[in-house]
């Protein structure tokens, strides 16, 4: 079996991918700050016959994500494909807004760049070794596409930090030729579980699927919004009713 570690998992994207790679024969590590959403997921995905595991933890807490990390190896094996996606919740949007592009300020981009460009350093830095070691091993790291391919000047704190964390992660897969392990960026410009075909978590995480074994792209960029994007702003999941 080899195993695959979600960071950032949650009900739709997160468990999608996990089901298309359970599909596979892969076992999956679960990573989140929910532990009663991470364990319905697990539960679900462990009725396809892979072992499927929950390993709480807050990707700003470095100590407690590499902890999460470690227990994920110590209980389903070196850990061969990492896909990380953390989106923060509507408490986190509380008390740190999205900002405008005129309005961003120093602080307003901090808890951003911890969320998503330092979170992903460390979880990506807790695996790498040890794919470099073994030769093999698969890094996908994904992204509104406003941090890059999309203009998104409504939530430009964030894409600071994920602008960031893009340009990392395509020098990386320039950097990793050779050594057989791949990484790419996935820029999702999509209302998930809300849109067209292409917004479907399970097209999507089908997407992920053909990323890993074609091994080829820096990066995919996944795009289904409507043309009044920015008039609509945020995702529903996002929008307190």
């Amino acid at each position: 079996m080899s195993t695959l570690a979600i960071v950032g998992a949650g009900p739709q994207l997160g468990h999608a991918i996990g089901r298309r790679f359970a599909a596979e024969g892969f076992d999956v590590a679960l990573i989140a700050r929910s532990r009663t959403t991470l364990q319905a997921v697990a539960d679900d995905l462990s009725d396809t016959g892979v072992r499927a595991e929950a390993f709480p933890a807050d990707v700003t807490d470095r100590p407690a994500l590499h902890a999460a990390l470690t227990a994920a190896e110590e209980r389903l094996g070196p850990i061969d494909i990492l896909e990380y996606s953390p989106a923060p919740s509507l408490a986190d949007l509380r008390g740190a807004p999205l900002v405008e592009a005129t309005k961003v300020t120093v602080d307003s981009v901090l808890a951003q760049l911890d969320l998503y460009l330092l979170g992903g350093v460390a979880a990506v830095q807790h695996v790498l070794p040890g794919m470099l070691e073994r030769g093999t091993g698969t890094i996908l790291v994904s992204s509104g596409a406003g941090s890059g391919p999309v203009i998104a000047p409504h939530v430009a704190n964030v894409q600071i930090a994920t602008g960031g964390m893009r340009n990392w992660i395509l020098n990386l897969h320039a950097a990793l030729s050779g050594t057989g392990v791949y990484a790419a960026h996935v820029a999702i410009a999509a209302f998930i579980g809300q849109g067209g075909h292409d917004s479907q978590p399970q097209t999507m995480a089908d997407a992920y699927w053909r990323l890993h074994t074609e091994r080829t792209e820096a990066e995919l960029v996944i795009e289904d919004l409507p043309e009044n994007y920015l008039e609509r702003g945020l995702a529903d999941k996002f929008v307190e009713s």
